[in-house]
């Protein structure tokens, strides 16, 4: 047991660096130091970040401790029923990139701004837009909740994936508050009448969607 405690301990330690810095980077403060110093190369910036952010992760998972111990394995047929709602809320996830630009959420569209000579430092490393359409009109983080359940509806538990993904959800739950504290620091009373209005994680009003007047 005190092998297991000591390789949990280890797990939240290295997800927390990683989280620390991984805000940091995405915070407009730091961003702003860093355009003064690189100029218009902040068009890199985005997808910079998000290529380190996925190698970080990927490293984490392959050198991190892994207790084994499985907490679940579902018998045939739930093992397969599972990935039904999986798969749903992978179409959740994909459908609430829609409506943000995947491309400029991934970094793409600034490099090619870059490349046609259309990129303004002073947009930072991404053109910030508002969007109320599709499922945002029901929730403020669709890319939360459906990652989130994505992670979650597998038919295998193991300890050390259990740990991870409680350290994922941990972060995407506090990593929400300073995600909308940059959107009000953007777009001001215009957010935080969204915010009042549409519930962040759990579409409770269904039937009563946001729109803006």
């Amino acid at each position: 047991m005190i092998d297991y405690a000591i390789d949990v301990l280890i797990i939240i330690l290295g997800f927390t660096l990683f989280a620390i810095s991984h805000s940091v980077l995405a915070s407009f403060k730091i961003k702003k130091i860093i355009a003064k110093r690189v100029g218009n190369y902040m068009a890199f910036y985005r997808l910079t970040y998000n290529i380190i952010s996925v190698i970080i992760v990927i490293l984490l998972i392959l050198y991190l401790p892994k207790p084994d111990v499985i907490i679940y394995d579902l018998a045939y047929p739930y093992d397969i029923i599972i990935l039904v709602p999986q798969f749903l809320s992978l179409a959740g996830f994909i459908w609430s990139l829609i409506y943000i630009g995947t491309k400029e959420f991934l970094g793409i569209e600034q490099v090619k701004r870059w490349f046609n000579n259309q990129y303004d430092a002073n947009q930072l490393d991404e053109k910030m837009t508002l969007t109320f359409e599709g499922p945002y009109k029901y929730i403020r983080h669709p890319i939360f909740l459906f990652g989130g359940l994505f992670l979650l509806l597998r038919p295998v538990m193991g300890f050390f994936y259990l740990t991870c993904l409680i350290c994922i959800i941990f972060y995407i739950y506090i990593g929400s508050f300073y995600e909308e504290k940059r959107l009000i620091e953007k777009f001001g009373e215009r957010y935080m009448k969204y915010r009042k209005a549409v519930p962040g994680f759990f579409p409770v009003r269904l039937f009563n969607p946001y729109k803006e007047n």
